[in-house]
């Protein structure tokens, strides 16, 4: 089944160069737009952007900023790396002591899952076979025999 709805792709640095140069020339929002298919629409805010702030660079993103720079991301799974034992808890009350910022356990759940490390819970040990259980029972019943016993 396709997909109908619009993928957004940004322009690049180059592409909007070149239109704003294309407008500059004199040539029409629409005949730009045509020529490099897309809306006339964006073309037309490009324009905008650029006669009122003198550049066509794309600004960043708003949103919420993050609660740990790469360094704390680096040190967070240094740290889960080096003590595999410790929670994330742990980990971010060391982190927050070490940076100054608090930062929660979740944050720190959702920096080692993008390091590569996932929560699990350690074996305690290989488990047994039937096998194995059958031998271990049967040392256990034979470990009081004396030597006169196995002859």
């Amino acid at each position: 089944m396709e997909n109908n709805q619009s993928v957004r792709r940004h322009l690049d640095a180059f592409t909007r160069g070149r239109i704003i140069g294309k407008l500059e020339e004199g040539r029409s929002v629409t005949s730009v737009a045509a020529e490099f298919g897309i809306a006339h629409s964006i073309v037309s805010r490009l324009w905008r952007q650029f006669q009122t702030t003198g550049t066509a660079i794309r600004g960043f993103s708003s949103g919420r900023p993050r609660g740990t720079t790469p360094a704390d991301d680096r040190y967070i799974v240094l740290q889960a790396r080096r003590n595999r034992r410790q929670t994330a808890g742990e980990i971010a009350r060391h982190t927050t002591q070490a940076t100054g910022r608090p930062i929660s356990r979740f944050t720190v759940a959702r920096r080692l899952h993008g390091g590569g490390l996932f929560a699990r819970r350690p074996v305690r040990c290989v488990p047994l076979t039937p096998a194995h259980r059958r031998r271990s029972l049967w040392c256990q019943e034979h470990r009081n025999w004396r030597d006169n016993e196995w002859g």
